[in-house]
């Protein structure tokens, strides 16, 4: 094994939020190096598949803040790389009017005065057809949410990543991480070293961190993304301008069921159910439980008469969850030149409190931190030097929306 060379940070994981990272840094002349235990491209983590929904409805007020810059973002890359990523389609969350969530986006949008439009079922099939409104339900639209070109993103934001500089090498799976004021990274095909590192691995994140002497309370679960056959041929096309969904949960399931217009297989729609059952990413596939399929049907059934209840096609994903279904993002409480962030896969749900022990997420805190970690601003020179507003539009280049950055769909 021989020494490859060293570097300002090494990012290990180039999926969506690893690539960004790294694109960002590179942006800022930062000698980087991206890792990725697979040969790119590759669907064994959350970042693959064409298509992701993205959106200012959210039950917390920071994420629909938060998406204002992120969407803006997502425009720079647009114009920088000469490449279309998103596309407008709206989002129509539907859901029981007395039901908490459903509530909390309808009055996180409002709040932040986010283009809207409220349906009942007088008009509902008016403007969105082929699609049942229960009775008790209400819907409200996002109209500036849409559809990311997820698989598109990641190959443009790699492409950009090695205009500015950086290194990818793909097929190379992490095997020590030994912290130091040089971080030393060794992997399958050689040893690499660094500055800072910054851990973006999905559901290889606590096994990475195991090197480090730090482990989180992730759940790496996985999801079947299913597609659904339209009975008419074009009657939930995104050219026929019909929007993404959004059902809230409801006493016939504990969580959301989220779906993109038909776009990446002709005729087939992809609706899904933001839960799985628990995985070893390294055993995906062994894991064979179909009830989040079983409860997909019923919906079908219920809510979209213009589909053939049954999966066409079934492919996978995982998450990685935190207890709270917020993601963690912070520096290593023992090593603050490494840098972590995982759970990014889900931000519907809210349980409130941070569990004991868990790092913590404030906002504040881990942008000064990485103000200086990463920009080279001392806290104490925050305001002065760039003014919170601008550092904070910077750092939301680290994360992008999933795509679930970001990232549901």
């Amino acid at each position: 094994m021989s020494t490859n060379g060293e570097y300002d940070c090494i990012v290990i994981g180039a999926g969506v939020q690893g690539s960004f990272t790294g694109y960002q840094l590179a942006k800022r002349n930062q000698k980087t190096l991206l890792l990725e235990q697979f040969v790119l491209p590759h669907s064994r983590g959350s970042s693959h598949g064409q298509t992701r929904i993205i959106r200012k409805a959210y039950e917390q007020d920071f994420y629909t803040q938060m998406m204002e810059e992120c969407y803006e973002l997502w425009a720079q890359l647009e114009q920088e790389a000469g490449v279309k990523l998103y596309r407008q389609t709206g989002l129509v969350v539907m859901g029981p009017e007395d039901s908490q969530s459903y509530q909390l986006m309808k009055d996180t949008l409002q709040k932040n005065k986010v283009p809207i439009a409220i349906l009942n079922r007088d008009n509902f099939c008016q403007h969105i057809p082929n699609v049942n409104l229960a009775v008790g339900y209400g819907a409200v639209v996002d109209i500036t949410a849409g559809v990311l070109y997820a698989d598109r993103a990641l190959k443009t934001v790699q492409g950009q990543f090695v205009k500015f500089g950086g290194v990818i090498r793909d097929n190379e799976k992490v095997t020590d991480i030994k912290p130091g004021p040089v971080v030393t990274v060794s992997t399958s095909a050689g040893i690499y070293r660094a500055k800072s590192v910054v851990i973006t691995a999905g559901p290889w994140a606590n096994r990475l961190l195991a090197h480090t002497g730090l482990q989180l309370p992730l759940k790496v679960v996985k999801i079947n993304v299913c597609y659904w056959k339209e009975k008419v041929p074009g009657t939930y096309n995104v050219k026929q301008r019909f929007p993404c969904v959004l059902l809230t949960e409801c006493e016939e399931f504990k969580y959301h069921i989220y779906g993109l217009p038909s776009n990446e297989y002709p005729g087939l729609m992809k609706i899904c159910y933001h839960m799985g059952s628990e995985t070893d990413p390294d055993q995906r596939d062994k894991q064979t439980d179909r009830s989040d399929i079983d409860i997909l049907q019923r919906c079908i059934a219920r809510y979209f008469p213009g589909l053939v209840p049954e999966p066409a096609v079934v492919e996978s994903c995982m998450y990685t969850l935190t207890p709270d279904h917020h993601f963690v993002l912070d520096r290593h409480p023992s090593h603050s030149n490494i840098v972590f962030g995982a759970g990014f896969s889900d931000l519907f749900r809210n349980t409130g409190r941070r569990p004991r022990g868990r790092p913590r997420t404030r906002w504040r805190d881990y942008i000064s931190r990485l103000a200086w970690e990463r920009l080279g601003i001392p806290q104490n020179e925050l305001e002065s030097v760039a003014g919170e507003r601008e550092v904070w539009v910077n750092l939301l280049g680290l994360l992008p929306p999933r795509p679930d950055p970001g990232i549901s769909g």
